[in-house]
């Protein structure tokens, strides 16, 4: 079968979506493709075609990512990634993948990153476990502090347009010191905050809270309530959206006003932090049911790149080899050395003191996992004693990577 993969023409966005819904047994939505037209990059679309039929695809968004230190770096957010399943098993996803990497690297960009619908899918491709999400769900009846203190600011419902003027006041200074945090333009704002039907999966509108104190805006709350009548009291779940806090005191009063929302039986919150700070905050952790996933899929299209734009915790140097099995071209071997928390990076024909895969790479890089705790899986290789130790040290970070923004 000869099947051409190549950029979709403008006239063709809208088959390349109905293709790609089939992939995933859905149907194109009128108000979701209005509004995906406002952040669908056309340059940046691949249809797999077979003759003139469209038979699966793929996109990429053009971010920037936070990664330790505080710098942003360019990343392809890649999306609507599927095939048709009369044409599924005959290498046109591995095809895909390959035509979007190229594209990605003589686009300059030397990361990409995605959310898998399945985990398995894209490791062959390279990518990596680069974020966990944290998800809990909690019945309300149990959802109490561990410790009694009164209420410190306010919390105030707006609508839209207020949401779209003081939200970002939150979520900046959160993105700048968080990695993997995703920076929001003016359309991606607009798509977190539409409220259109097929988003709600069954839940009520989205209500947007703004939490206050001393006149200036600390946090916010995006949710939904999903309503359900028992025979003599409410089962309904409130079901948070996103939670955005810009210290202990917001996130304690945000959750307090979750806590306190009436004919709620549960609350959930699927898209939190791995490193939950409620499990500290509650008297019944366990309650909590916190469980941990993959959230971010990463891949290193360009590894010195990336080593050098990331801030490091401790001097030092390492030299790494990178194997690369399906893009070769980002192989190598490079010696990382960081002076005052910033870094040189140069290939070396030096004796390599870890050798990894690009998945391992990319499961360290933001910090979300050590590579001692990657050795603890048979990953990665120390061929110089001690290696895995000082790249810790240098690879730590004070603050756990998250990302609240699904794509």
């Amino acid at each position: 079968m000869n099947i051409d993969i190549r950029t979709v023409s403008a006239d063709q966005l809208r088959p390349w979506m109905e293709a790609v819904h089939v992939a995933f047994g859905e149907p194109v939505d009128e108000a979701q493709w209005q509004l995906d037209q406002t952040l669908i990059e056309p340059e940046r679309v691949l249809g797999a075609y077979d003759g003139d039929a469209l038979v699966g695809g793929g996109a990429a968004f053009s971010f920037r990512m936070t990664v330790p230190g505080g710098a942003r770096v360019r990343t392809a957010g890649v999306t609507g990634v599927g095939v048709m399943p009369t044409h599924r098993r005959r290498g046109i996803l591995r095809n895909l993948m390959a035509r979007q990497l190229a594209d990605v690297r003589r686009n300059g960009e030397p990361l990409a990153a995605l959310v898998a619908s399945e985990g398995g899918i894209y490791q062959r491709f390279g990518y990596g476990l680069g974020i966990l999400q944290g998800a809990i769900e909690i019945d309300r009846d149990r959802a109490q502090f561990r410790t009694d203190t009164a209420p410190v600011g306010s919390v105030r419902l707006v609508d839209k347009e207020e949401a779209r003027r003081l939200m970002p006041l939150a979520y900046e200074p959160v993105c700048a010191a968080t990695p993997g945090f995703i920076e929001r333009d003016p359309a991606w704002w607009d798509e977190r905050l539409a409220d259109i039907e097929s988003q709600r999966r069954g839940a009520g509108p989205q209500y947007r809270a703004i939490y206050e104190r001393d006149g200036e805006v600390r946090g916010y709350v995006r949710y939904r309530i999903k309503s359900e009548w028992g025979t003599v009291a409410s089962n309904s779940t409130l079901i948070i959206n996103e939670l955005i806090a810009l210290d202990p005191i917001a996130d304690r009063e945000l959750w307090r006003y979750c806590f306190g929302v009436d004919l709620i039986a549960r609350i959930a919150y699927r898209w939190g932090p791995p490193s939950h700070p409620l499990l500290l905050m509650v008297a019944e952790p366990r309650r909590l049911q916190l469980r941990v996933s993959d959230a971010i899929w990463l891949r290193i299209v360009d590894v010195p790149a990336a080593l050098a734009a990331r801030g490091y915790a401790a001097d030092g140097a390492v030299v790494i080899q990178v194997a690369d099995e399906f893009l070769p071209e980002a192989a190598g071997r490079w010696r990382l050395s960081v002076q005052d928390g910033a870094a040189n990076v140069e290939p070396t024909t030096d004796s390599p003191d870890l050798a990894l895969d690009t998945t391992d790479l990319a499961a360290a890089y933001l910090g979300t996992f050590s590579f001692s705790e990657l050795a603890r899986a048979n990953r990665t290789e120390e061929r110089t004693p001690g290696a895995r130790a000082r790249a810790d040290l240098m690879f730590a970070t004070a603050v756990l990577p998250w990302c609240s923004t699904p794509f």
